[in-house]
């Protein structure tokens, strides 16, 4: 019944009462039951607390009350965020008892808005590899091929907005979790400007403040207006976040309209120095074609990003270490190997190696900054290949030349780093039939541009408004 709709379609639905939101969650969750054991996508479903939910909001739509824009709306959330009396497990055995006693800001917000979640989503151990398995719940795959991963780190919530499971599912992004599973899975996907949304989700289970603010939250959907949405209800200054923006004067849905005619864009194939597979980049050259017949100035950027992988993966990794240090030290074989290893040389990292990592922080901002005097947007690869084997590795190479594991974040871990705001949407997919994606990137604090630029290319290539699920 709901497979094909979205998230926005659905909540009218129940608004006008055409639909009840008992229907549509019990709906979900016989999909759910249905689809999920080859997907392994959902890895807690919460059908009685879904239910339950439901028939309170049908009860107040019955008696007349005002309900939200996410109304009915079934969301699945990424097993990185709290969701109350549900286990945040962050896919690690250290924690697979780790009940929450309360909602994220994210979560708390969305259900304000009328949004039911049925679950939780799969991730890799605290979302630190870029395919989706785990000790605790095993292996994600991708709707398009089994055989395939969705990505990681949110490639449970891709693979569950890919296959219709739910329309709309909620990821972290610190280095691509959010862009490269909605490449993967030929899904919408949208990593927020730094501060958007209140921090919430990541690193760890501790309330720590972050030191070196990376990581961001935000929607894996089908289609950009319920993106849109999302941001509206979510979006906006909360006390715990000192770092999260103010609501914007506008509504994110109400942007929409309009692409700013005459925008100058910047296309790069590989950021100056990163290797991509042929038809990944020939689907995204033509997409990025797309954007010359709405009237925009495209033109092939001839400058190149620093490297600024390690640097990036240092500071991340302080962060977490001091989640889990306690933890780490008294139960050390509970953490993947390579995990506890990674984190423990964390330990021994002193100033010089702090001030490194921020100078290259440093003259990436500064390259940027140069690239948006010129430019409004920035056209890349979101990966640079298809979707690999589901229970991995990752490749170490491409088109027969090597690469190394960070590579394959080469094009969206330099805009955690940066704080600009970066979607993927899917173009067409590889001989193979697996999906590709095009990030679009614009300048900080416009959020509003990117989702205005998305919402341009959809309409001018999907017929339907929505791109496609799986099956």
């Amino acid at each position: 019944m709901v497979k094909h709709l979205s998230a926005r379609e659905i909540a009218h639905l129940v608004r006008t009462r055409e639909m009840s939101p008992v229907e549509v969650v019990t709906d979900t969750l016989d999909r759910i039951e249905e689809e999920n054991p080859k997907l392994n996508a959902f890895v807690v479903v919460d059908g009685e607390g879904a239910l339950e939910d439901a028939r309170r909001l049908e009860a107040a739509i019955a008696g007349g009350a005002e309900v939200g824009p996410l109304a009915g709306v079934p969301v699945g959330v990424k097993d990185l965020e709290d969701v109350a009396g549900l286990a945040t497990s962050f896919g690690s055995p250290m924690y697979r008892d780790n009940l929450a006693s309360a909602d994220s800001v994210q979560v708390a917000r969305l259900k304000q808005a009328g949004a039911i979640v049925v679950g939780k989503t799969n991730t890799p151990e605290f979302g630190y590899t870029i395919f989706t398995k785990n000790r605790l719940f095993g292996v994600t795959r991708n709707p398009w091929n089994l055989e395939r991963t969705p990505g990681g780190s949110s490639g449970g919530s891709a693979a569950a907005v890919a296959a219709g499971l739910v329309p709309l599912a909620t990821g972290t992004d610190a280095g691509g979790s959010i862009r490269l599973p909605a490449a993967y899975c030929g899904c919408f996907g949208y990593k927020p400007s730094l501060g958007r949304i209140p921090a919430g989700g990541f690193p760890g289970p501790k309330p720590l403040l972050t030191m070196h603010p990376i990581a961001v939250s935000g929607p894996l959907c089908r289609c950009v207006e319920d993106a849109a949405v999302f941001l509206d209800c979510v979006a906006g200054y909360h006390p715990s976040d000192p770092g999260s923006l103010p609501t914007p004067g506008n509504t994110y849905l109400a942007g929409l309209e309009g692409l700013p005619a005459g925008l100058r864009i910047a296309f790069s194939p590989d950021l100056g120095h990163l290797r991509v597979q042929r038809e990944v980049r020939d689907r995204v050259e033509q997409a990025a074609g797309v954007f010359e017949e709405l009237g925009c100035r495209v033109e092939l950027w001839p400058g190149t990003l620093p490297d600024t992988a390690n640097a990036w993966s240092r500071l991340l990794d302080c962060d977490l270490y001091a989640q889990v240090c306690g933890d780490l030290e008294q139960r050390p074989t509970e953490l993947s190997r390579s995990l506890a290893t990674q984190l423990q040389g964390t330990a021994c990292l002193g100033i010089a190696d702090l001030l490194a990592a921020q100078q290259a922080r440093s003259e990436l901002n500064h390259v940027l900054h140069q690239l948006y005097d010129h430019y409004d947007l920035l056209l890349t690869p979101t990966v640079p290949n298809e979707a690999f084997a589901a229970a991995g590795p990752p490749p170490d190479e491409i088109e027969g030349g090597p690469i190394r594991l960070f590579e394959l974040m080469g094009f969206t871990q330099p805009f955690n780093f940066s704080g600009h705001p970066a979607a993927s949407v899917p173009t067409a997919r590889t001989t193979g039939g697996l999906p590709v994606g095009l990030q679009i990137v614009a300048a900080r604090h416009r959020d509003d541009l990117v989702l205005q630029a998305a919402r341009a290319y959809q309409n001018a290539t999907c017929r339907d408004g929505k791109w496609f699920v799986a099956g």
